[in-house]
């Protein structure tokens, strides 16, 4: 946020009463083009994980461990772009936050806990794709459904503690007197960090998953290739018996596109956690339109992981339609054959 603008003192603060804010510059027109970007982010990403959300937890061909994870992950992403965006979306546009002061610390909250869960369930999602890929023959033993909840379990709760925890102590905020006049100044909801949070958050929240989940598909990739050379290296007449100890198509497929899926999340959030790291010793001298714009990059990989389920896994595809179509209503829909390579 920029706070190069906050007097120095409460005393020549405007009078703006507590649900007033400073008349913002935009133009209309200028206005609606942004509330017309977000606003159809936010419908991709509702519906997108949605379908994703149904279609998995519908059919039966799709339930395996990797599917519940990404079922658990398109719930946090739907909830990020139906919870989160819209109120978003008014407070970017309008420079204001109009919906008080209890309900801030619950959507900033909320914010962080979505965001952080999305980075642990990459981390399960990776850690899943590891033992298909590299331990094949002890996957079903590993990757068993009481771990999958124990994944799941630790994914939510982790998150939901630290960040409602971190913001509603407000020791987040302690010590910083900037933000304490500017919340007094202006009717403003945002979440910003003291350096020492802001170096916690950015280290263990971000950076070490994100190096674990780089050196985990960094691991695979080198896998997959050696699994790759033995195949073609040996005998026709064996090939067939060795593929099914080692690590099928599909799973190398499928690590490829979570991979995908990580490097997008990486992009989308590096720039905003770098930020949330610089910005406290720079006396956050950010401009708060630069701010937004990180946000809502990071908000984007919301959108963007249906768009990457579409291109890449012909299941969802397939979902899409029979969901579209209305098939999904008849009966004995959910043991329908529609995903021959989903397992």
């Amino acid at each position: 946020m920029d706070l190069t603008y906050i007097p120095e003192d409460l005393s020549s603060c405007p009078k703006l009463g507590n649900k007033s804010c400073p008349p913002t510059n935009r133009p209309f027109q200028v206005r609606m083009i942004m509330y017309s970007i977000m606003t159809g982010a936010m419908v991709i990403t509702i519906f997108g994980n949605l379908v994703i959300m149904i279609s998995i937890s519908h059919f039966k061909q799709l339930h395996s461990p990797t599917n519940f994870l990404i079922l658990s992950m398109a719930t946090t992403d739907f909830l990020l772009g139906s919870v989160i965006m819209p109120y978003s979306m008014v407070r970017s546009v309008e420079s204001c936050w109009y919906f008080g002061e209890g309900f801030c610390k619950f959507h900033a909250s909320f914010d962080m806990m979505l965001s952080l869960t999305s980075i642990f369930h990459l981390c399960s999602i990776a850690i899943d794709r590891f033992y298909a890929v590299c331990y094949p023959l002890h996957y079903t033993s590993t990757m068993t459904t009481s771990m999958i909840k124990r994944l799941l379990a630790f994914c939510w709760s982790a998150p939901a503690l630290f960040s409602f925890g971190l913001v509603l102590s407000e020791a987040n905020v302690s010590g910083m007197q900037s933000y304490e006049i500017l919340v007094a100044c202006f009717n403003f909801c945002a979440l910003t960090f003291n350096k020492f949070w802001g170096t916690i958050l950015f280290t263990t929240c971000f950076f070490t998953p994100g190096s674990i989940m780089v050196g985990i598909y960094g691991k695979i990739f080198i896998v997959s290739k050696r699994h790759a050379r033995v195949i073609s290296n040996m005998p026709e007449n064996i090939k067939e018996e060795v593929k099914k100890n080692l690590s099928k198509k599909k799973d190398r497929k499928a690590a490829k596109t979570l991979g995908i899926v990580m490097g997008v999340f990486l992009a989308c959030w590096l720039p905003c956690f770098l930020a949330v790291l610089i910005d406290p010793y720079l006396d956050y001298s950010t401009p708060i339109i630069i701010l937004d714009l990180l946000v809502w990059l990071g908000y984007f990989n919301s959108t963007c992981n249906p768009l990457i389920h579409g291109f890449f896994y012909p299941w969802f595809r397939r979902a899409l339609k029979y969901i579209v179509s209305g098939k999904i209503f008849s009966s004995h829909s959910e043991t329908a054959n529609l995903f021959p390579e989903a397992h």
